[in-house]
């Protein structure tokens, strides 16, 4: 097959099925009718049954039925309309034990972040046509399994390894079938366009608790340090492919380290950014290191609207001893 029959293939699939044996309905909710139109036949293509599920302002008007084992949300903007929609759903799919998923834009990503809190939902951050298919593709787990055995740790981390793989594919995918977007036109707005100055007691098996309580607790890293070792990082992509050396987690535990000796809360849009990843995969890894201790969410005491992420007790600690046993030149530990 050439690529231009590869690009026009119209691919069909057997339907996806829900633990009754019956095809996943997902509920699509967009303000854009265009964009309905656009996930439902790709959903549609997929297998899925798709419910349209009309604006997002019709989730504030009486009562929330869930239409769906999965609800997709397209949200690139907020207003206080969409916003308070947008909490309403997050408490009733929580309730329900659905799926949620909502894409949104790098603008809207802090709003979004902080308004979903009770459902543990997948974000994407401005998503392809392919994206939104694998994201449902992966919620399917859940639905199919729902008395599979807890994640251990191990489990989350080789999810997220796996799913950059996923993603991978989605983009290789994308390519090679003229820049299927989601909006229809050439996204030129990625996390790149927002480059900026870098903000200037449970036991975790995540973390080597041996090392850990060998030694005295050190003081905090002087963040001057740590803002080096993340500048050398960053340095190498004028030389290599960024790809060569992705290593979210590490990244933004040096960003996190950094702002909270410097007294910084940290949005999630700008963990993301530190993370040197598309946003949407550095939100997996984000949540997954949140399930498993590593950082925590950070309610805004003061504006119930935001969140922030930080270090755990026990991940700040390691930190502090890491580079304390490092004795070389700050500049070469990167």
């Amino acid at each position: 097959m050439t690529q231009v029959e590869y690009q026009t293939a119209n691919f069909a699939y057997d339907a996806a099925q829900d633990p009754a044996g019956l095809p996943t309905r997902v509920a699509i909710f967009a303000d854009r009718p265009s964009i309905r139109d656009q996930i439902e036949e790709d959903l549609s293509g997929a297998g899925f049954r798709t419910v349209d599920g009309g604006a997002i302002a019709s989730l504030l008007d009486g009562p929330i039925t869930l239409l769906g084992d999965v609800v997709m949300v397209d949200c690139p903007a907020l207003d206080a309309g969409n916003l308070a929609a947008l909490s309403r759903l997050d408490m009733r799919v929580a309730r329900a034990g659905a799926k949620l998923i909502v894409s949104t834009s790098i603008d809207a990503l802090n709003d979004v972040f902080a308004a979903l809190d009770q459902s543990d939902p997948q974000i994407l951050v401005q998503p392809s046509r392919a994206e939104r298919v694998i994201a449902v593709g992966r919620v399917l787990v859940d639905i199919a399994n729902p008395r599979v055995r807890e994640m251990t740790d191990d489990d989350r981390l080789n999810l997220l390894h796996l799913s950059r793989q996923v993603d991978a594919i989605a983009h290789e995918l994308d390519r090679l079938s003229g820049d299927w977007r989601g909006s229809g036109e050439k996204n030129t707005n990625r996390l790149s366009d927002f480059k900026q100055e870098f903000r200037g007691a449970q036991s975790n098996p995540l973390i080597n608790s041996q090392v850990v309580s060998a030694i005295a607790t050190p003081a905090s890293p002087d963040p001057r340090h740590v803002r080096e070792v993340i500048a050398a990082r960053q340095a190498r992509a004028k030389f290599f492919d960024a790809e060569l050396f992705a290593d979210p987690a590490w990244d933004m535990l040096l960003d996190l380290t950094a702002a909270q000796a410097e007294d910084n809360q940290v949005s999630v849009t700008s963990l993301c950014i530190a993370a040197a990843v598309p946003a949407t995969t550095a939100l997996r890894w984000i949540k997954q290191l949140v399930d498993c201790g590593v950082f925590i969410r950070v309610a805004d005491p003061s504006d119930r609207r935001c969140a922030f992420i930080a270090l755990s007790e026990q991940t700040s600690d390691a930190m502090a001893r890491y580079f304390a046993e490092v004795e070389v030149p700050l500049a070469q530990a990167a």
